[in-house]
């Protein structure tokens, strides 16, 4: 069984995440909670169960909603080149999601993340440079607007990631790690540049995996 805690702070408030993991075979059983699931007593507020075959589909049941969402994951060939599908249904709100990313090789990406009966659609391309640095242009096609995020590995585990939305004129410095044996982290500062006050956003977010 595995077992996660995530931790978020942010300048006005702060909140928790915990998530148990039990593989059953093929597959996995989750239950996911926040921080709402147990303040002022145990209840279900923020409890998410969930089915999962990886790389085939997830099934999410949210209790005090009483929603599915399911997603449901394949990879076809095109041009020899594999295409990375994803279809996700809420059942809830009746909105449904397609996204699809086309690796043309170890460097570039192509992906499109389109919401059906809605303008709502994003193609982004992705290209690695040297291994080590990430440049992700993204357009909005229901904004009519694009974004840019630029990325680079430092000292193996560490990333740092800058991120501009020229629509809502938001920009963003971002830092996080992924180690296997000190944890995870991401320490994220946003700015406004369409408001008036000038003082960044912050934001630091943890996460713990355990094994038991």
């Amino acid at each position: 069984m595995k077992a996660s805690l995530k931790g978020r702070y942010e300048t006005d408030k702060s909140s928790a995440a915990a998530t148990l993991a039990l593989n059953a075979g093929d597959v996995k059983l989750r239950a996911s909670m926040t921080d709402a699931t147990v303040v002022k007593g145990p209840s279900l507020n923020g409890l998410v169960l969930a089915v999962e075959k990886p790389g085939f589909f997830i099934i999410d049941y949210n209790i005090p909603k009483k929603d599915f969402r399911f997603q449901f994951m394949n990879t076809v060939k095109v041009a020899e080149k594999p295409l990375n599908l994803t279809y996700i249904h809420s059942r809830g709100d009746n909105r449904t999601i397609v996204d699809g990313t086309l690796v043309v090789d170890s460097a570039n990406k192509v992906s499109a993340n389109h919401m059906l009966g809605s303008r709502n659609c994003k193609l982004k391309y992705s290209y690695v440079h040297g291994g080590v640095t990430t440049f992700e242009p993204c357009y909005d096609l229901a904004k009519n607007s694009w974004d840019f995020a630029v990325s680079r590995k430092v000292y193996g585990d560490d990333v740092f990631k800058a991120s501009y939305q020229t629509s809502s004129k938001a920009l963003a410095l971002e830092w996080s790690r992924n180690s296997k044996l000190n944890g995870n982290f991401k320490i994220t500062a946003a700015l406004n540049l369409a408001e008036e006050s000038q003082i960044p956003k912050l934001s630091a977010e943890s996460t713990w995996n355990f094994e038991m």
